[in-house]
């Protein structure tokens, strides 16, 4: 049996974009046994996957609080341990990053990744076996496919499957929308006032109004929204699974260019996307299900521009 070991640890729109990769790896290597090494707060989102045998966590974004505590040592110890353990056939580094790539190297076996000129800190090509050529003109979701395909011997093909169930994961007999109000970076957000006017307009769609949050600041954030918008409700904090679930039941999703959003994406649950500071030919949401997407890297859309994709969308 051929052992795979794929690295993308983060951020969830990253990880997200990794599932149809692994996808189509288990269609021509069936019997292939897969390993992903992965960020721990995102772990159980991969387990969703059915080719996934086993999922190796790190923690760098909670070591990096406390780096040279004697407990953070040791938990790095330990999963560098982890991550040796085992001899892998192929090692694809799909992340691009020099702490990936550190990774990869850590790990035995022959290991693949982008060239100097295709990848984001170039010293991280220095690690690999094996470097591929990949353009950076292309939207991550290609990207990632390229990159296992060239690594593990195939050619990618057909629209990206990112093998999560809509149906095995909703619940039933529930309407109600997501509003992914929430980013890392300000320069993707839609003015509050914005989100307040759209959820007037949603009203007469009859759908309750769902807000979910990660952060203490977006949870304030979705606090002060909620008590403006009719019939609006602020999620319970959950692992990222579950906020899987309440996606996955959604009618449909509003949300800035974030990793949720492009959660739905990958569920096949409609959506409008709201891109601000950002470009949508290269982070833009690709799924199966009904997608908009408004505003762009040169500015914000209006109101009325989300309006009418929701229009599209969710009819």
């Amino acid at each position: 049996m051929t052992d795979i070991l794929f690295v993308k640890t983060s951020s969830l729109g990253d990880v997200i974009h990794q599932l149809p990769a692994l996808t189509e790896a288990r269609s021509h290597l069936g019997s292939a046994r897969f390993s992903w090494v992965v960020e721990e707060a995102f772990l159980p989102l991969v387990r969703l996957h059915p080719a996934v045998a086993d999922v190796i966590p790190v923690a760098s974004r909670r070591w990096r609080k406390s780096l040279y505590a004697p407990a953070t040592l040791a938990e790095i110890r330990e999963s560098l341990r982890i991550i040796r353990a085992h001899r892998y056939d192929e090692i694809v580094d799909t992340q691009g990053l020099l702490r990936s790539a550190l990774i990869a190297r850590t790990a035995r076996g022959r290991r693949h990744g982008y060239d100097r000129d295709s990848i984001r800190e170039k010293l991280a090509a220095s690690f690999y076996d094996v470097r591929h050529a990949v353009s950076r003109d292309l939207h991550a979701i290609e990207r990632n496919r390229i990159l296992a395909g060239l690594s593990l011997g195939y050619a990618p093909e057909g629209s990206p499957d990112y093998g999560l169930d809509r149906g095995r994961l909703a619940a039933a007999g529930q309407n109600y929308a997501v509003l992914l109000h929430a980013t890392a970076r300000p320069e993707k957000e839609w003015p509050e006032e914005n989100w307040i006017a759209l959820g007037h307009t949603l009203k007469a769609r009859g759908v309750d109004l769902i807000l979910p949050w990660g952060t203490d600041a977006e949870r304030v954030r979705s606090e002060r929204l909620a008590p403006a918008l009719p019939n609006a409700y602020v999620a319970e904090r959950q692992p990222i699974d579950g906020v899987a679930r309440l996606i996955a039941g959604a009618s449909f999703v509003v949300g800035v260019d974030t990793g949720l959003l492009h959660l739905a994406a990958a569920l096949g649950v409609p959506l409008v996307a709201i891109f601000a500071g950002s470009k949508p030919k290269l982070t833009g949401p690709l799924g199966a299900g009904p997608t908009a997407v408004a505003g762009n890297e040169a500015g914000p859309p209006s109101v009325a521009d989300v309006v009418r994709a929701v229009e599209r969308i969710a009819r």
